[in-house]
């Protein structure tokens, strides 16, 4: 594997010299969290050794390479399988736009985002357990399956079409990431599936050598959870996915901590808005997680926008929703821009959450498109200013609709206006009487003086 991935670099740029022959890129998601890394790596290696002559295969890690230090699991399962992150290849440094003769394998995902549905073209697999969002096409072969790691899904093509690419590098890489997402194999987690336990033990049985199971699952939690040091910047884009519909772009993170010390945070609301008008979201939604004995979730929602319209959507599309039913309690909040929840159904993950979100982003703009509600679709308004804070974020549109202040109205608009019926005539002789009529009135004395 160590080998393969130095040379991948040189594969791409040899491709961009000499576009001859097939370039197969594996692009993970825009989280890049662990799922999304190990299954790029070991499934482009996997092409590496089955594809036809003159045809070569490269993964891509969705994310700029400066944002790869936040995703500290990922960087300790590297480092604990002897790989260099220096090796890799990040979106930053690959221009898939400008590439001739490829095609492209989603996994961890199954739709591209709106900035590249130009590649769309040049997907031609796609192996993924979340749900299908797609379109079928002749062109695509799909493998969707909702099991508990993508990584799953990848150790099952491997073994069935070329189980000698499995070494104990390749194992280690996929068997940590199968007890990550399926946190530990705990049923009480509600993540784990029968076939994700299938090959987590078929994997342990074929590589006796693996680290024990409990042991790499604390590291690599104690990994993710290390959040110390980090921004609120950082936080949100550690593990972070973005859906749009219509005028609403809506960041989704997982955030590791409770709700309660995340809102704790100085200056948290501002830095929010921050964030947003920085990466041009109008919402945020802040999923945090935590675990009772290393095993049970515990989960807590937090929902901020500068605007109580788009705040008051999302809220009460989460707050209604009922496949799955999230059963949210409102929490404190001493923010008046952010919205906070205890979450009922703890096994109610990302995963789950996203579709509600996307479904209330399509059915909103199918009502605006039929209604012709074109609202302003500029990105959220003016963060409102916390007493504690020093400056306050403005956004580059128009004030809020509800900010109290109303429009200066236009002349047109006045009802009564003395121009309605356009300018008075004035002729040169009337004008002449008026100004001396003034003159005679300014000579004369003010009376009682």
């Amino acid at each position: 594997m160590e080998t393969y991935l130095r040379s991948c670099r040189g594969v791409l740029q040899s491709h961009m010299k000499n576009s001859s022959g097939l370039l197969h890129v594996v692009l993970g998601n825009e989280a890049c969290d662990i799922d999304s890394m190990i299954s790029a790596l070991t499934f482009a290696y996997f092409l590496s050794k089955t594809l036809e002559s003159g045809k070569a295969a490269v993964p891509v890690l969705n994310i700029p390479r400066a944002e790869f230090p936040l995703r500290s699991d990922n960087v300790f399962l590297l480092r604990e399988t002897g790989l260099s992150q220096d090796y890799l290849l990040f979106r930053d440094e690959v221009d898939l736009h400008g590439l001739q003769q490829l095609a492209i394998t989603l996994v961890d995902h199954n739709v591209l985002p709106e900035a590249d549905r130009a590649l769309e073209k040049a997907v031609v697999e796609v192996i993924d357990h979340h749900r299908l969002e797609r379109a079928p096409s002749p062109s695509c072969s799909v493998t969707v399956e909702t099991v508990g790691s993508c990584a799953t899904l990848v150790t099952e093509h491997i073994v069935q079409k070329a189980p000698e690419v499995l070494d104990q590098q390749v194992a280690q890489l996929l068997y940590g990431t199968i007890i990550t997402d399926c946190v530990n194999m705990a049923p009480e987690a509600g993540k784990v599936t029968p076939k994700d336990s299938q090959y987590a033990i078929l994997l342990e049985t074929r590589f006796p050598k693996l680290p024990p199971r409990n042991i790499l699952f604390q590291s690599l939690q104690n990994a993710k959870f290390d959040v110390s040091g980090l921004t609120t910047e950082q936080m949100m884009l550690k593990d972070m996915k973005a859906v749009s519909g219509g005028d609403l772009r809506v960041a989704v993170s997982v955030i590791y901590m409770t709700l309660e010390s995340f809102l704790q945070r100085q200056r948290l609301q501002q830095e929010l808005c921050e964030f947003c008008h920085k990466y041009r979201y109008n919402l945020a939604v802040a999923m945090t997680i935590s675990f009772i004995n290393d095993k049970e979730p515990f989960r807590q929602l937090a929902v901020y926008s500068s605007s109580t319209l788009y705040r008051d959507e999302v809220s009460k599309a989460l707050e209604k929703a009922r496949n799955p039913n999230l059963d949210l309690s409102p929490m404190s909040s001493p923010y008046p821009d952010v919205k906070a929840y205890a979450q009922g159904n703890t096994l109610a993950s990302r995963k789950k959450v996203l579709p509600i979100i996307l479904d209330f982003l399509k059915d909103r703009e199918r009502k605006m498109a039929q209604s012709g509600n074109l609202e302003d679709l500029e990105l959220e308004d003016e963060c409102t200013q916390d007493p504690s804070d020093s400056q306050q974020c403005y956004e580059d549109s128009a004030i809020e609709e509800d900010s109290g202040v109303p429009p200066t109205p236009m002349n047109s608009l006045v009802e009564g206006c003395p121009l309605d019926n356009g300018l008075p005539k004035i002729n040169a002789e009337v004008l002449v009487e008026k100004v001396s009529k003034i003159a005679s009135e300014e000579d004369r004395p003010f009376e009682g003086q």
